[in-house]
């Protein structure tokens, strides 16, 4: 079975299960804010689940890659949205900040920083 870990969180879940499914089984928030209440239900075209993700899944979906053209995320090729990821492997999970999630989130910066000093 494949497992996700997301902010501390290690969740189990079946070959080919929908990522934001398997988040919203968990406390972990996967939304952030009032995105909480202000989104699509997983029908990909609201763009606030917007995630980072490390592991096995499947490719873009076209409903993916069309609302990932539009603000704020145009441009970012290593966002995915968590309603169109099918869990195919073991997934490490960032959740950026924003109301989209589409911020650099403070694990990363922190990393980033530690990097930079002498």
């Amino acid at each position: 079975m494949p497992v996700i870990h997301y902010q501390g969180y290690q969740i189990s879940c079946e070959p080919g299960e929908n990522l934001r499914k398997a988040l919203l089984s968990f406390p972990a928030p996967l939304y952030n804010g009032m995105s909480e209440y202000l989104n699509c239900r997983g029908l990909g075209s609201c763009g606030t689940c917007a995630v980072w993700i490390k592991g096995i899944s499947n490719k873009k979906t076209f409903m993916e890659k069309w609302r990932l053209k539009f603000p704020p995320h145009r441009g970012r090729t290593d966002f995915r949205l968590a309603c169109q990821v099918r869990v195919w492997g073991d997934l490490e999970i960032v959740k950026g900040e924003g109301f989209w999630g589409h911020k650099e989130p403070v694990e990363k910066r922190k990393i980033n920083e530690s990097q930079n000093q002498p």
